[in-house]
């Protein structure tokens, strides 16, 4: 009887096909077995590429800082250090989908300028982004309500409406919105403003969307300065209560002191190190 690759030999010299008398024969599961883990990994390469620009969208809609990481913070404080432990639990909790669908999580970072409150929180986005595919947004509240006044000059022909529109909408879908500067230089907002601000904290919460707040208030200081019916929002979310410490850490502007002839060196700029 005649082996199969001698009538596969014989069909391709009946189609006038060349054979390759060493070629070796592979039989259908081995070769299935190959095409199957060949196929598997273009999927997985192609799932990878999708991932990647998933993730830069993301990245890009954010409008966070692109230094605002974990690896680019420097952990030389008690307060930092409990901060940065803090933040890897509630980064840690998304694995978990029973917390993620039980409610609505914020974090308040309050404490002085310069402490790494907005590095911290934007370094908590980076990660969820890159590991959920977490949607962020990273606004500062004074602007929004800036925006949000400018928003009812209906005389007004740049589109002003429309946009501040389109932007509250994203406050009420993101999945994680980080406001920063909350009542920054404010001892108390209007009424109006804390009517909004309240009335999009309770939407978020109702739809199990996460916050994190930013503010150089104390918690007393916060709740006069927010007012009562959007401090009662706060409250009904699962609350991380986060407090920074200490002297600034970032190296501003200096000015030499005066030399012997009585010039004044020009001032120095130095970098932020965290924000």
């Amino acid at each position: 009887m005649d082996r199969i690759t001698d009538k596969i030999a014989n069909l391709a010299r009946a189609l006038k096909k060349d054979v390759d008398p060493n070629s070796e024969y592979i039989d259908y599961k081995t070769l299935r077995k190959q095409y199957e883990a060949q196929a598997n990994e273009e999927i997985a390469q192609l799932q990878q590429r999708s991932k990647k620009a998933r993730v830069e969208a993301i990245h890009g809609r954010s409008d966070l800082n692109p230094k605002w990481t974990f690896a680019n913070l420097v952990e030389d404080s008690d307060d930092v250090i409990e901060a940065v432990s803090i933040a890897q639990s509630f980064i840690a909790a998304h694995d978990d989908p029973a917390w993620r669908q039980s409610g609505s999580h914020m974090m308040i970072f309050y404490g002085d300028y310069g402490r790494g409150k907005s590095h911290i929180a934007g370094a908590i986005a980076h990660q969820l982004i890159e590991q959920y595919e977490i949607s962020v947004l990273y606004r500062q509240l004074s602007t929004l309500l800036e925006m949000r006044n400018f928003s009812f000059d209906f005389s007004a022909t740049d589109n002003a409406s429309q946009r501040y529109r389109e932007i509250n909408q994203e406050l009420l879908d993101v999945d994680l919105l980080i406001l920063d500067e909350v009542c920054v230089n404010e001892s108390a907002l209007k009424k109006n403003a804390q009517s909004w601000f309240g009335n999009l904290l309770r939407q978020r919460l109702v739809n199990k969307k996460n916050c994190i707040l930013i503010t150089n208030h104390n918690l007393a200081e916060l709740e006069n300065a927010l007012g009562r019916y959007c401090f009662e929002s706060i409250k009904e979310y699962d609350t991380y209560k986060v407090r920074f410490q200490g002297p600034s850490r970032r190296e501003g502007l200096t000015i030499e002191q005066e030399d012997m002839q009585g010039s004044v060196a020009q001032p120095r700029y130095q970098p932020n190190q965290v924000r």
